[in-house]
């Protein structure tokens, strides 16, 4: 399948989102690798890993960029050469890039009821305006998730705690968009989110 969706989020930031349906080789055919990639491909158990990483070198390709364009630092951030700030995210069927003039995170997770599980690793302060009982509830907690995630990505410092150092603000999922921030080593950051919803999947991307 061609290209999901785009979002034109402002004149500087774009994301695309790719639904992955294509096998292995339809995907591998039509693009060129650096060696590192091809190496880091061949070693992925999991053909869905190897779909999605060659599914973001697709997404890359629709924003006018090859696999050569784009490198990773030491913390497993993604640059691109040029300068332009971006984020990958990929889960199951769908991958998700954002490219932007400013520092930004973009994470897409498949909505699950295993998220109830584990909401106490990640949400603290957002415990006070959730509901649990509520029929949305594995819905606003993955939005928390991404949003969490995305945050994460963007800062991409060791020793960020998604518990301890990120908020995020009440929202209902009509909203489309909230606040949340960043309060690490005394200093306090707020960040612009929106999220969306497709195909029981959420993403969410965050931005200065």
């Amino acid at each position: 399948m061609p290209l999901y969706k785009t979002i034109s989020v402002n004149s500087q930031t774009t994301v695309k989102i790719w639904k992955i349906e294509e096998s292995f080789s339809e995907l591998m055919d039509p693009i060129s690798l650096k060696d590192d990639s091809l190496t880091r491909v061949g070693k992925m158990k999991s053909e869905l890993h190897q779909r999605g990483f060659l599914s973001v070198r697709h997404l890359l390709a629709a924003f006018g960029y090859t696999d050569h364009d784009l490198y990773y630092d030491n913390n497993g951030k993604p640059h691109l050469k040029d300068g332009k700030e971006i984020s990958i995210t990929h889960s199951f069927t769908f991958s998700g890039v954002i490219i932007s003039d400013t520092k930004i995170g973009i994470d897409i997770e498949k909505q699950r009821e295993k998220i109830v599980k584990i909401a106490g690793k990640f949400v603290d302060y957002e415990f006070d305006y959730l509901d649990k009982k509520c029929a949305e509830y594995v819905k606003k907690l993955t939005v928390i998730w991404c949003i969490k995630e995305s945050l994460y990505k963007l800062y991409a410092t060791p020793g960020l705690s998604f518990l301890q150092n990120t908020l995020v603000i009440p929202f209902e999922l009509q909203d489309k968009k909230t606040i949340s921030w960043i309060d690490y080593n005394n200093k306090k950051t707020r960040y612009n989110v929106e999220f969306l919803e497709f195909e029981g999947f959420t993403c969410a991307y965050a931005l200065l």
